[in-house]
């Protein structure tokens, strides 16, 4: 599993604990999230912020 940079980290966290609500496990889902709750323009950042929410939303729900 490849390190992901603080600002993704930092990010995904910040936006868990502010909008819990609005993740899911889907990635789907949690793109268009990202995009609705960020300024984000790069999509590859927006991307990379999606999926670690998803990863940490799938080992939430597997606890």
């Amino acid at each position: 599993m490849a390190i992901k940079p603080a600002y993704i980290k930092k990010t995904g966290t910040q936006l868990l604990e502010r909008y819990p609500e609005a993740f899911s496990t889907d990635f789907e889902h949690n793109k268009e999230s990202v995009t609705a709750l960020t300024n984000v323009t790069s999509k590859n950042v927006r991307n990379r912020i999606a999926g670690y929410v998803t990863r940490k939303r799938q080992g939430n729900a597997a606890a």
